[in-house]
């Protein structure tokens, strides 16, 4: 089970983009990296294709990011919190904050 998945909302810790929150957009290789709406952008400078009707220029291009570099994001304390897997009693495991032992989602 992996502590952050698509759709969470995050918050950048270290990194250029230190600070930031946004929405995590997909899940790369098995939850080691996270692409996140906003964060992690570069320039890339892209040569016309007139054959393919691609046209040049500079293009801004979300890059994946580090998952030990976000933290989930926490509404309750308004930042970022670390995140824990618990085993209920019906065998169900469920993702909670570790600052607040709040309950993130419903079991999966």
């Amino acid at each position: 089970m992996n502590k952050i998945r698509k759709g969470d909302e995050v918050v950048v810790i270290t990194g250029k983009d230190k600070g930031k929150r946004g929405t995590v957009t997909a899940v790369l290789l098995k939850g080691k990296k996270l692409m996140v709406e906003g964060i992690n952008t570069v320039k890339k400078h892209v040569k016309a294709n007139p054959n393919a009707g691609d046209r040049g220029g500079i293009v801004i291009k979300t890059l994946p990011i580090q998952s030990s570099n976000v933290m989930l994001y926490n509404p309750a304390t308004d930042k970022g919190s670390r995140v824990g897997i618990r085993l209920l009693a019906d065998g169900s495991k469920v993702r909670y904050f570790k600052s607040t032992n709040e309950v993130v989602d419903v079991g999966i």
